[in-house]
C-alpha cells in the first residue's frame, strides 16, 4: 500500500472513532515518530563516527622499538 493509501485509511478510521480513542492513536504516532527521529540520529552519529578522521592516527602507529634496541637475543 502506497503511503498516501496508508494515511488516507487512516485518517478514515480516525474519523469514526471516539475522541479518546483518537487522542491514543495520536499519543503513539508521537512515539512512533520520536522513535524513528531517535534512530534517524543514532545512525547519523555511526555515520560520522565511522567516517571520521579523528583517530585516523591509530590506524599510523610509528614503530617505537626495533630489534636493535634488544640487549639479548635468545637464538637458541
Amino acid at each position: 500500500m502506497e503511503k498516501e493509501l496508508i494515511i488516507e485509511h487512516t485518517l478514515q478510521v480516525l474519523k469514526k472513532l471516539p475522541e479518546e480513542k483518537a487522542k491514543e492513536i495520536s499519543a503513539f504516532a508521537d512515539f512512533i515518530f520520536k522513535r524513528f527521529e531517535e534512530e534517524e540520529l543514532s545512525k547519523g552519529f555511526q555515520y560520522l563516527a565511522s567516517n571520521s578522521e579523528s583517530f585516523s592516527f591509530l590506524n599510523e602507529e610509528e614503530e617505537i622499538y626495533t630489534l636493535s634496541d634488544l640487549k639479548n637475543t635468545d637464538n637458541g
